[in-house]
């Protein structure tokens, strides 16, 4: 665990009521309470997920395999034509949406059957794309998050704040961050910003970094303090995006979704140091090792059910 109060000092920033640390007992455990044996796949929502683009399958590869490791009970992906051979073989349990084009999304998708949606990891910045998504956020009624090339596409729609519905989740890192909201002269304003923007819009920023900092709706942030230096390296954050797709497609809140998402991630994050050490870990070994951060949790659960 990260030094909290080291990290708060170095950027300037005090103690506040509305700053609360990530921790286990923090989060939501319906996530981790045994299922009813009697359930179905239709009990755990249908995820859709757009990514991916020629060059870039494997963030899809990445997103899709950590939904699925977070227990959605359908997950659709959306990619181009040439993907399509990577996604069903190294996926199978996802379903597969083709675009019209070979290389890029371009459709306008009807989201109306599925529970929730997320776009963005390695979708590529084309112009055609940007139109998609612009049609994505006019017609879209259903929980969305967006992350990486959707953020960087979102950034070049001149009103793009007005589009943002309430069941919205950003997950920008700082560079992708600045690109959406500008510069700000420090953390401290910085962490202000989120705080207003999620109260007046409804919308959850989940920026990335050392310390995630999570700014939902009601004011509050959470900081999470877990996490090591070895997530620092490519498709850690489509990761942290199928996590996120799958815990919102099962009907939690954008709040809970977030603080459990951000969590787990971390903690798989953890866990798999402790197995190939930090200079080795790649972001396959964190959805490697979500099923144990996810019973770790479930552990806990089930001592303070005994115990009250």
């Amino acid at each position: 665990m990260k030094d909290f109060n080291n990290f708060l000092k170095t950027n300037g920033v005090k103690h506040q009521p509305f700053y609360h640390i990530l921790t286990k007992k923090s989060l939501d455990n319906k996530l981790f309470l045994p299922r009813d044996e009697f359930s179905h796949k239709g009990n755990f929502g249908h995820g859709l997920l757009i990514a991916g683009s020629y060059g870039k399958a494997g963030a899809s590869v990445l997103a899709a395999k950590a939904s699925l490791r977070l227990g959605v009970g359908l997950l659709t992906v959306h990619i181009p034509t040439l993907l399509y051979n990577i996604l069903q073989i190294s996926s199978p349990e996802a379903m597969v949406s083709l675009d019209t084009n070979n290389k890029v999304f371009t459709d306008n998708i009807n989201t109306e059957k599925y529970s929730a949606v997320a776009i963005g990891c390695g979708l590529g910045t084309k112009e055609e794309t940007k139109k998609s998504l612009y049609h994505l956020l006019n017609t879209n009624a259903k929980p969305l998050i967006i992350d990486a090339d959707g953020l960087n596409l979102l950034s070049q729609i001149p009103n793009f704040k007005s589009l943002l519905k309430e069941d919205t989740v950003l997950t920008p890192h700082p560079k992708e961050f600045e690109r959406l909201f500008g510069k700000f002269a420090s953390y401290v304003e910085k962490l202000e910003f989120m705080r207003n923007f999620s109260m007046q819009t409804g919308v959850t920023i989940v920026l990335k970094g050392g310390i995630t900092a999570i700014s939902v709706k009601t004011g509050e942030v959470f900081f999470n303090t877990i996490g090591n230096a070895g997530m620092a390296t490519a498709g850690s954050g489509d990761v942290l995006t199928g996590i996120l797709l799958g815990i919102l497609s099962q009907g939690f809140s954008t709040q809970e979704t977030t603080k459990l998402g951000v969590y787990l991630h971390a903690l798989a994050g953890d866990i798999a140091k402790e197995k190939v050490g930090e200079v080795s870990l790649i972001a396959s070994d964190i959805i490697e090792n979500l099923h144990e951060a996810i019973i770790r949790c479930q552990k806990q659960t089930t001592q303070k059910a005994i115990q009250s």
